[in-house]
Formats: C-alpha cells, structure tokens, sequence
C-alpha cells in the first residue's frame, strides 16, 4: 500500500476509482481488479479504505491494489492525494470519478462551496485537472464521470450554483449536480478528445446505497413527483415505481465505460445499461459546458496549458 518504485509499479494499466470505499465505488473498484487491473482504491479514511483493499483481495486473490485517502469536499485534500499519485505513477488509464453525495440537508465544503455541488462536481474538475498529465501520458486515456438520470429533472444555476441567492432544494441541487458531471463530461471531449483522451457520463441505475441515507418517507414520496414530472406523466398520475437495482448491476456500466473495446476512439457520450443513450439537452449543451468550465476553473484555479491539451 505504499508508495510504489520503479520496480514495483504495475505492468498493466492504473484504474483509479474515488469513492471506492463502499457501495458503487467499491463494486466498480472490484469488477478492475477482477479483470486483472491494477486498481487505485481512493477515498476517505484508512479504516474504511484497508476494509476496502481487503474486500477486494478476498473476492479476487493476489489482485493488484492500492490505495490513496482523499476527501473530496476539500481541496486541499484533492490536491494533496492527487500529488500522492503523480509521485507513485508515471501515467493513468482509467479515471473513474464515482464518489458522490447525493440529496444532503444544505452544507458546505471546506472552500465553502455547497456540498452537492463541491464533492459531485468541482471537487472531481481539481481531481481530474491535477491528474491530467498522467491520463495524457497514457495512450487512449478514459475519464468515467458518475452522473444520473436525475440530471433530467434541471440544469444548473451557473448564476447561483452554491445557492446564496436561493432557498435551498436538495432534490434541484442534486439533479444540478448530475447534470453538472455530463457538462463536464462534454468540456473534457471537447478539449482533450485530439490527445487520445476520451471521457463519458455513466448512469448507474436507481441503487439502494447508503447515499439514500439523508431519504425520508416523505421525501421519497416528493422524488416520485420529481420522477413523475421528469416523464412528462399530468400531475396527480401516478409514477412509474421506483425499481431498485444491485450494487453489482449498478457498477457494470462504469466497469464497461472503462475497458470496452466497443468505445475505443468514442467519447463525449452518456451511458446506461452498458450501451449509449440520450442525455437531456440542457446537460450536453456545449456552450452550457463552456460556461461550467469557466465557472469551476475560477473557483478551483485555471488548467493553465492543459486546458488546450497542450501539456
């Protein structure tokens, strides 16, 4: 678990995953390792993370692991693990940005962006910016941004994204949140797709995780609405149910964004059930995703010469 040196570093390529501690990160991390990849276990807290790194060593003997401590509601936490891997690696295959909050009670990060909107999105643009020249030193790099479905219900407010002029809606900041992974999604295609470098949103699935965990009955029954109201149903029909999937069936498609052949030279696309689908329009508007791009680079601090792909 330690830093690796010349001799040691993996023969095959580095998958790195954040949030893969529990629930959809730790299945997507397992289903790498499984392939026999060298998997970067990152998240937060040394227990959580040698729980992790021993999970996956039980279910897939003598897999090659690693692991790093990142808190991706702090950018100094971002910056420093990221500085971590450039020092362990000379490159990256796969980035797999799964780590997530979803449908928080109002909070801020330590920078003091809200949090749906620190961890979901500006938290991995600092993750994936610094972690760059790696991706780039590698032939055929992928960027596997965790997004939903529920990036149908809005866009995003890029005039009040940390919800400063508004009352706050968990379910709105979310679905704002979703929506800003595919945008990013579309920035990274745009600027990097002529390095070799491709990128894709992956809808995992409605999966019973502990990210449900903030989830009342009652707001339960106010996604239903969302859901409703998302499929075009007249208020007061009744919304399709809510159909849970496995952890195990909610990581394939991440695990297939990362290794199929069938998106060898494709990218800028969103993903469900292991094939391409549509995103909404608001979430794959190149424009919108320029005006993100700008937004998170003055908050988090410029790409400087990567930005063009010309690091």
């Amino acid at each position: 678990m330690g830093k690796n040196t010349v001799s040691d570093r993996p023969s095959v390529g580095v998958h790195v995953v954040t949030g893969a501690t529990a629930g959809l990160g730790l299945e997507t991390a397992a289903g790498l390792a499984e392939q026999g990849l060298h998997v970067v276990i990152a998240g937060r807290g040394s227990e959580r993370l040698a729980a992790a790194r021993a999970s996956i060593l039980k279910r897939c003997p003598g897999a090659s692991l690693d692991v790093i401590a990142v808190d991706l509601a702090s950018l100094d936490s971002v910056r420093a693990a990221a500085a971590q891997l450039r020092e362990r690696y000379t490159s990256i295959e796969v980035l797999v940005n799964n780590a997530g909050v979803m449908y928080t009670p109002f909070e801020r990060t330590a920078e003091g962006f809200e949090l749906q909107f620190g961890v979901n999105c500006l938290g991995h643009f600092e993750w994936t910016k610094l972690l760059m020249p790696l991706l780039l030193a590698d032939d055929g790099a992928r960027v596997v941004n965790v997004a939903s479905h529920a990036h149908r219900a809005n866009g995003i407010d890029l005039a009040d994204p940390n919800w400063e002029r508004r009352p706050y809606d968990k379910f709105v900041a979310y679905a704002a949140a979703k929506t800003a992974n595919i945008l990013f999604t579309v920035g990274l295609e745009q600027r990097f797709a002529g390095c070799g470098l491709h990128a894709f949103a992956v809808h995992p699935g409605t999966v019973n995780t502990s990210l449900g965990r903030y989830m009342s009955r009652d707001d339960m029954r106010h996604l239903k609405s969302l859901v409703a109201a998302s499929a075009g149903l007249e208020s007061g029909a009744a919304p399709p149910p809510i159909v849970y999937a496995s952890v195990r069936d909610g990581a394939r498609t991440s695990v297939w964004a990362a290794t199929t052949a069938d998106l060898v030279d494709r990218g800028g696309l969103y993903l469900a059930d292991c094939a391409v689908v549509q995103a909404a329009a608001h979430a794959t508007d190149p424009i919108a995703a320029d005006e993100l791009w700008a937004m998170s680079e003055q908050l988090c601090g410029p790409w400087g010469a990567q930005r063009s792909g010309d690091a």
